[in-house]
């Protein structure tokens, strides 16, 4: 982003921030995901769920080539361990629960038949290939990331992210708005949260190793006041104005090492291209 770029992006952040606060009818859209709200300026320096899943893919074709030459022809490109590990998932949120219909059914969690882990599809490995695993994934980690200074530039945007919160959280702006968010809530019998995410993490939820609730009837009630007041108060909306603002601030102090970053997420990028170009061509899903 140029620097005319991330001033243009304060500029439309805050009469966005200006228009919302001005408002007092609903929003003509509902959100009901953050994705609604729009992208953010920090977006485009960040790996997105399109890399993820390309990385994944990329990673699994190196270390079925790795096993290969290690003498395990066949490997799976979605293998199972040996045994089942227990996995623990952890949930974050950007702005609390935000759908209406997914809150009166299942509070702050979701459908336990929609899974986040999703299960791997492969048969399950051996031994004898597990043992070989760790430096097969380690090969394949150091090609994709050829090229990419990882103690200087990789995912430079990511280690702002603490510092660029803590501001937005000081805004008074967003502060007044979670304070009515808080009353609003309240109002309704329901607990005075600080903020949306105290609310989404209440340790009452009972959250299990996978990370979902366990949708008790003030769980779901709370839930509906809280997105509730959200849609009445566009508190999500004000608050990613202000995390716009925020960013594009932040990308202006610290431009040259955004653009670092920028520069080795492309080169992460076509590392994975390349790979997938290569490998991807072999029969792939002959090993499943």
């Amino acid at each position: 982003m140029t620097r005319r770029g991330q001033r243009l992006g304060a500029v439309v952040g805050a009469a966005l921030l200006a228009a919302v606060c001005a408002s007092g009818a609903e929003p003509s859209e509902i959100i009901r995901t953050a994705s609604d709200l729009g992208p953010l300026p920090a977006d485009r320096y960040d790996h997105t769920s399109q890399d993820y899943q390309r990385s994944r893919r990329a990673s699994a074709l190196l270390i079925r080539q790795c096993m290969a030459e290690r003498g395990h022809p066949g490997f799976p490109l979605d293998p199972r361990y040996p045994s089942d590990p227990i996995v623990a998932t952890a949930v974050t949120t950007d702005y609390g629960a935000l759908d209406l219909a997914a809150a009166r059914r299942w509070g702050y969690g979701w459908d336990p038949a929609k899974p986040l882990a999703v299960q791997p599809k492969g048969r399950r490995m051996t031994n004898a290939e597990y043992a070989d695993l760790p430096a097969c994934s380690t090969w394949a980690n150091r090609r994709l990331m050829r090229g990419v200074d990882l103690t200087r530039d990789w995912l430079y945007a990511s280690t702002r992210v603490m510092d660029v919160d803590k501001a937005v959280g000081r805004d008074p702006r967003l502060r007044a708005t979670w304070d009515a968010w808080s009353r609003c809530v309240a109002d309704r019998g329901f607990t005075r949260y600080p903020d949306p995410v105290a609310a989404f993490t209440d340790r009452s939820w009972q959250r299990g190793s996978d990370g979902n609730t366990r949708h008790t009837r003030r769980e779901r009630d709370t839930a509906v006041a809280d997105v509730t007041c959200k849609r009445r108060l566009h508190t999500a909306e004000i608050w990613h104005a202000v995390q716009a603002r925020e960013q594009a601030a932040d990308i202006a102090r610290h431009h040259d090492r955004y653009t670092a970053g920028l520069r080795a997420l492309r080169t992460y990028r076509a590392n994975i291209a390349e790979v997938l170009r290569k490998l991807g061509r072999r029969g792939s899903d002959a090993a499943r």
